[in-house]
């Protein structure tokens, strides 16, 4: 789907039509993070409750913050048995079912999550042995290079090396590595009470350098997803950091001139990002139309231009 704002129309495309719609003065910003097998299931040690795991925030080499399921089950200093040899320790309870915890194995904690971990799939998708491997190698953009995220930059999804190279406008990546609080609905009365999950990035100052050049040039800097648009929203000089950044209507943009995304869940940051975007009631026409045209939503589902 192509939204134009100024012109407020809608058009079906293929995907593959998108280099069409660029041009070699346009600068494409890819998320280049990387899914790692950040979902694991043990047992409490000395019992027998299921625990699941999923990393959410590393703190140095054997240390995250994670989200426990069911978090009631352990206590500070409870242990889960994540594998022969591999321990979680919960040094410190948080809200929302968080814990911190370190593990400890003999072989090393990088090996030990590519022995035990699975990629962290979106809930709504139900599969488990080689159906939640082969989602799980699917759940990586082409261009994947930097591991820390525990969800995918799923607008990505859509191009392969092939489509990439066609492309005439100039690309350049950029690193935000994304969260399940990415994701989370929010749930406070008033939009700008919810906080958002912070996130590492990290921008090079070449890629600075090609945005401002584009945009001085009077070429459209277009964010491949949510991701891509936050971290450019956010980052003022290049390095690393963390941000929280929450756009919702009445946010005005300063660098992201078209957004390539997914179609969102209803309630989700996201999609009060794309509204704050393109606006609230050309975002209500468009999601209509996908439903009348039967589009298909969320991770693996399509996708829209909105320029």
């Amino acid at each position: 789907m192509v939204i134009d704002r100024k012109r407020g129309t809608i058009e079906h495309k293929i995907f593959n039509n998108i280099k069409g719609l660029m041009n070699k003065d346009d600068l494409l910003v890819l998320n280049d993070t990387k899914v790692i097998p950040a979902r694991l299931h043990g047992k409490k040690y000395g019992g027998s409750a299921e625990i699941e795991v999923l990393l959410d925030k590393k703190l140095d080499e054997r240390t995250w913050e994670a989200l426990i399921r069911p978090a009631k089950r352990l206590d500070i200093g409870g242990i889960v048995e994540l594998g022969n040899g591999f321990y979680a320790e919960v040094r410190e309870k948080l809200s929302d079912g968080k814990a911190i915890l370190f593990f400890a194995s003999v072989r090393g904690f990088e090996k030990e999550l590519k022995a035990h971990g699975n990629v962290p799939l979106p809930p709504y998708i139900k599969a488990d042995g080689s159906r939640l491997t082969a989602y799980g190698k699917r759940y990586q953009t082409v261009y994947a290079e930097k591991e820390g995220a525990t969800a995918a930059p799923t607008a990505g999804l859509h191009f392969t090396k092939e489509l990439l190279r066609s492309i005439k406008a100039k690309k350049t990546y950029v690193t935000l590595h994304t969260g399940y609080g990415t994701f989370a609905p929010v749930r406070t009365e008033q939009i700008a009470d919810h906080k958002m999950h912070g996130e590492e990035y990290e921008i090079s100052k070449g890629s600075l350098q090609l945005i401002r050049s584009t945009r001085e040039k009077g070429g459209r800097v277009i964010a491949v997803g949510t991701t891509s648009a936050r971290l450019l929203e956010s980052a003022d000089h290049s390095g690393s950091g963390t941000t929280d950044l929450f756009i919702y209507p009445g946010y005005e943009f300063k660098i992201v001139d078209a957004l390539i995304t997914n179609f969102h869940l209803p309630k989700s940051t996201l999609m009060m990002l794309v509204s704050a975007f393109a606006g609230i009631d050309l975002i209500k026409k468009a999601y209509d139309e996908a439903v009348r045209e039967k589009y298909r939503f969320f991770s693996f589902g399509d996708a829209m231009l909105i320029k």
